[in-house]
């Protein structure tokens, strides 16, 4: 099945009182900063506190009646497992997730809180969907991937339309990339409105998978490396979802683990905003003026704000730390 704007379109309809309608707004420090007009789409403010709820309902609503009997299963590094066990949650589906062992506290104790049965089993996304997989065959429950399934791409894909019913001007939207989904949707959404959009993703440095694959023409796996974006650490892209990013996206830069750490400290400093790894690279990639569009309109877009309380903490000392430090200099 190919995701189509109309399938988008019915998703927005949907999710009418499900998901949230998360704010848009201007950002001054990241305009000044980038010499770019910036605005940020506040996903970490999402049900869940990320977009990925958007797809998990779409593609549960969407089951039959027999599927739903049998349960669902999902793989996640944590924000598709919150986005699903709610779902499920709210169909009174039973719902079983595996979750790689690294996945921050804050995700696991949170899907867990919303009623469902968790997994841990290896270092990155690719190890517990091997494991989900397993799983799957045994109980005969109905996979939900988090990123390579029409329904959730579609689902994600309202993001997209929210972006240009609010801001129809916009010239560019900025998207982190895992394994493709959010993506997408949103490119999908945003080229069948505005062709001449530009459509950029972003990626951890370390793990870069859709980097790698766009440049090879064909789905490629990278070695596993443990990110502060855990949210995107997948090692290679979908199928469906590669296919669709070939033909949409029209660059993809990635970010060091540093400049994930600074987006992070900026985005609690100055927006007084939340985000974990995965939604801060696309501010790291504004901060570093590797996506640099002189005076035009650019979203990014801000996934997810599930960052562990002690992660987010270190990262600020080292922050103001930073900043002493270079007013020493100064």
């Amino acid at each position: 099945m190919q995701v189509t704007f109309d399938m988008i379109k019915e998703a927005k309809e949907r999710l009418e009182g499900i998901s949230r309608k998360t704010e848009l707004f201007y950002s001054r420090t990241f305009s000044e900063m980038s010499g770019m007009n910036v605005y940020l789409k506040t996903e970490n403010r999402q049900k869940t506190g990320a977009f990925k709820v958007r797809g998990a309902f779409n593609k549960i609503a969407n089951l039959t009646e027999e599927e739903k009997k049998c349960g669902v299963i999902a793989s996640s590094a944590g924000n598709h497992a919150q986005g699903v066990a709610l779902a499920a949650r709210t169909y009174g589906i039973k719902a079983t997730i595996c979750m790689p062992e690294t996945a921050p506290a804050a995700k696991v104790s949170a899907t867990k809180g919303y009623g469902a049965e968790v997994i841990q089993h290896g270092m990155v996304y690719d190890d517990c969907y091997a494991k989900a997989v397993e799983v799957q065959k045994e109980t005969g429950a109905t996979f939900v991937h988090p990123f390579n399934d029409p329904y959730v791409i579609a689902g994600q894909g309202t993001i997209g339309l929210e972006i240009l019913e609010e801001l129809p001007n916009a010239d560019a939207i900025v998207v982190p990339i895992g394994g493709g989904g959010i993506i997408a949707g949103i490119a999908i959404a945003a080229k069948t409105i505005n062709p001449n959009i530009k459509i950029i993703g972003t990626q951890a440095e370390i793990i870069a998978s859709t980097k790698a694959s766009l440049e090879a023409g064909q789905p490629v796996l990278v070695p596993a490396a443990k990110s502060l974006a855990d949210g995107i650490s997948v090692r290679i892209p979908g199928e469906l979802t590669f296919d669709i990013m070939k033909n949409y996206v029209d660059e993809v830069v990635t970010v060091t683990e540093e400049e994930i750490e600074d987006a992070i400290f900026m985005l609690a400093q100055r927006s007084k905003l939340v985000v974990e790894g995965a939604g801060a690279t696309t501010i790291a990639a504004i901060m570093t003026k590797k996506i640099n569009m002189p005076g035009k309109n650019v979203v990014t877009v801000l996934t997810g704000g599930n960052i562990d309380v002690a992660v987010l903490a270190n990262i600020i000392n080292k922050g103001l730390a930073k900043a002493d430090a270079a007013k020493l200099e100064a």
